[in-house]
C-alpha cells in the first residue's frame, strides 16, 4: 500500500521539477537592459580609478615631503606603498573592463 504512494508522490515531484524550469527563466530583454546600463556607467568608474590614484600620488607625495623635511631617513617603505597604491588603483580600470567583457 505504501508503494503506489510512494510512485505518485515521485511522478508529482518529478512533474514539477521538469514543468516549473521554462518559468523560472529570466527574460533576455532585462539581460540587455542591465548590460547597456553596465556599459554606460562603467566608463565613469574607470575615469574614478584614474582620479583616485592621482590623489593617492599627491597625498603620499606630500607625506613623503614632509618626512624629509623633518628629517626622517627611512621613507623608502613609504614611497613603496603610496606607488604600488597609485598603481593598483590604475591597473584595477582594465582588470574590471576584461573581468566584465567591456
Amino acid at each position: 500500500m505504501k508503494a503506489p504512494l510512494l510512485i505518485f508522490w515521485l511522478t508529482v515531484m518529478i512533474g514539477m521539477l521538469f514543468g516549473f524550469p521554462g518559468y523560472a527563466q529570466p527574460g533576455i530583454s532585462e539581460f540587455q537592459q542591465v548590460n547597456t546600463d553596465l556599459k554606460r556607467s562603467f566608463f565613469s568608474a574607470s575615469d574614478a580609478t584614474f582620479i583616485l590614484a592621482a590623489i593617492f600620488g599627491i597625498c603620499g607625495a606630500v607625506r613623503i615631503y614632509y618626512n624629509m623635511q623633518m628629517g626622517k631617513n627611512k621613507f623608502t617603505a613609504d614611497v613603496t606603498a603610496w606607488f604600488l597604491a597609485a598603481l593598483f588603483m590604475i591597473l584595477m580600470g582594465p582588470f574590471l573592463r576584461a573581468l566584465f567583457g567591456l
